[in-house]
């Protein structure tokens, strides 16, 4: 029987934080298991590559965050490979939403014996996303965190708060067409947001998801506001004090959408990577694209 492929972003969050020990405590995660595995530790620029050669495999788990896993579902979108995670990322939204347990050896157990479901996928201009894509202040902020990481060697963590200060200092409005099925409309907004699947605007659970097998996208939009107006927003939101109401544009739901505008790209930000898009921007939603072990199939 050939051994299952457990394929890890070293450089990823907690991962990066383990040093010379992940090794060690990955085997540890699986020990007391019959199923044979072959770890494999990678960079996160490999990996990819990584993936694809073991994508004839019955099923690939993956540690790492939320990027980590949005290039695994880029590989094996639509392809029969059962993808299982283990968190090992700083955030790890997907991994929540899906219910994994964050503990290593628990995560490693669901890997091993979980059943898999499928689970949609979004897509723009070709590019699969597992979790959103955003157009604003967002990818400024990612860009300008990288910048700050690759210059100091700062943690994520630590460089999103100047990248964020810095990106509120010199944003700029997005002046958007946006049809999501009904004709075009006009949206001036700091930050468009599309997800994959319906994320909550709700007090205490904002940027969570019931569901990731609904079939519709989520989009909306950051109402638009002056430059201190936008900050104090930011604060709120960070400390979770947002209001739907009064500080979103809710655009709907739906099944694809075109975002067009003057300008002929735009930096989007997908799954927390930053990528350089032509207008017009095709999003669309991808039912079941994706089979993956979760707790709740």
């Amino acid at each position: 029987m050939a051994k299952l492929p457990v394929i890890v972003n070293r450089k990823g969050g907690s991962a990066a934080a383990s040093g010379d020990k992940l090794g060690n405590q990955l085997g540890t995660a699986f020990a007391g298991h019959h199923e044979d595995i072959a770890i494999e530790l990678v960079e996160g620029s490999q990996l990819r590559k990584a993936i694809a050669r073991a994508r004839g495999a019955v099923k690939i788990v993956i540690g790492g965050g939320d990027g980590s896993i949005s290039s695994a579902a880029a590989e094996l979108a639509g392809k029969s490979t059962i993808l299982a995670l283990l968190p090992m990322g700083t955030l790890n939204h997907f991994a929540r939403d899906l219910g994994v347990p964050k503990d290593l050896a628990e995560a490693a157990k669901l890997a091993l014996y979980g059943t898999p479901g499928a689970i949609d996928l979004g897509n723009v201009n070709g590019r699969h996303f597992v979790n959103n894509a955003s157009i604003g202040i967002y990818p400024s902020i990612v860009s300008l965190r990288d910048e700050y990481r690759a210059r100091n060697g700062w943690p994520k963590w630590f460089a999103s708060i100047p990248a964020g200060w810095k990106a509120l200092m010199r944003i700029r409005q997005q002046d958007l067409l946006i049809d999501i099925g009904a004709g075009p409309r006009r949206v001036i907004t700091p930050l468009l947001f599309i997800g994959n699947n319906i994320y909550s605007l709700d007090a205490g659970q904002v940027g969570t998801r019931a569901s990731l097998s609904q079939g519709r996208l989520s989009v909306f939009a950051v109402k638009q506001r002056s430059r201190s107006a936008l900050l104090w927003f930011a604060l709120r939101a960070a400390l979770g004090g947002a209001k739907r109401s009064a500080d979103y544009v809710i655009l709907g739901e739906c099944a694809q959408l075109t975002v067009r505008s003057a300008r002929g790209t735009a930096n989007v930000g997908i799954d927390g990577e930053i990528h350089r898009i032509e207008f017009p921007l095709n999003f669309r939603i991808e039912p079941g694209a994706l089979n993956v072990i979760h707790p709740s199939v």
